[in-house]
């Protein structure tokens, strides 16, 4: 597993060394270039994994926005089709990268647990146009669900939305605003934080008088208490150095959804809490027991 993913964990995941370079003087004009470094790592725009070269059933996507973005977009079946389940996790990244650096991920799921993956890459990322803010990516997450909620083969299958780090926070939006519909199976939290300008004194202690110029919010705390009647799976790497654990923790706290499940890993970091051991099981006891 751990080869497997070693490209993925290159990827750095939040934007501690960038904001502490600006402090004051960029985080009101310049937060966005920092908050979602999509450049990062050099030619992720250009140079995005294909599935093919993991050896996986996919197709390559261009997913239109209502406010005339165009979306990259990886839908991966399951390999053994005998053994598919009704299933359709989208999928929903950190803020630096792109969705190539996520294939391994989207392989477990799709060959070893046998479910369809709609990989989503946010506008001004990978292949897709644009340039992201809080609004516009929230407009993308939609459009990922209302594609598969529009797709003949994807519509009537159970959905899982799966968020790592801002991905996290991407997901518990889309699930409070759709919570009504009834196709929202899961919600899967990987190291996510209670908000932005909460993040910022963890980061740099000295810049926390900033927070008010903070305006890409991401308010999970505010957020998460909407969802009801929706499985959720917590997982906290507890040596994360980004997101402080107890962001984590004081989610599933005041996580009002039952069942809530929380798992943690000692040894997990930001970057490699993936890679622990159990992460995976966790998440396939967490399909068998309350999805499938």
């Amino acid at each position: 597993m751990a080869t497997l993913l070693w490209g993925y964990l290159r990827v750095p995941i939040m934007f501690a060394s960038g904001l502490g370079a600006v402090v004051s003087s960029g985080l009101y004009y310049y937060q966005n270039e920092l908050i979602y470094p999509r450049n990062i790592p050099a030619n992720a725009r250009t140079d995005v994994p294909r599935p093919a070269q993991l050896g996986l059933d996919a197709e390559e996507l261009s997913l239109p926005t209502p406010d005339g973005e165009t979306l990259s977009a990886f839908l991966i079946k399951p390999g053994n089709v005998s053994k598919a389940k009704n299933v359709t996790f989208i999928m929903f990244h950190g803020n630096a990268g792109n969705i190539g650096h996520r294939l391994p991920i989207a392989k477990i799921l799709a060959n070893e647990f046998h479910c369809n993956v709609l990989m989503l890459e946010y506008r001004g990322y990978g292949l897709s146009t644009g340039n992201p803010d809080e609004k516009g990516i929230a407009k993308d997450s939609q459009t990922g669900l209302d594609f598969i909620r529009g797709r003949g083969d994807l519509k009537n299958t159970k959905i899982v939305i799966y968020g790592q780090s801002l991905g996290g926070a991407v997901g518990i939006d889309l699930a409070v605003k759709n919570k009504d519909h009834g196709d929202i199976a899961g919600v899967i939290l990987e190291n996510t934080f209670l908000s932005i300008k909460k993040m910022i004194p963890s980061v740099i202690p000295a810049a926390k008088y900033l927070t008010p110029l903070c305006h890409q919010v991401w308010p999970s705390e505010e957020m998460l208490p909407g969802i009801t009647n929706i499985p959720i799976l917590f997982l906290s790497g507890l040596q994360d150095e980004i997101v402080p654990p107890s962001h984590m923790k004081r989610l599933f706290d005041i996580c009002r959804s039952e069942p809530k499940i929380w798992k943690e890993f000692p040894y997990g970091d930001h970057n490699n809490t993936v890679t622990e051991a159990g992460y995976f099981h966790y998440v396939q006891e967490f399909l068998d027991k309350y999805i499938v």
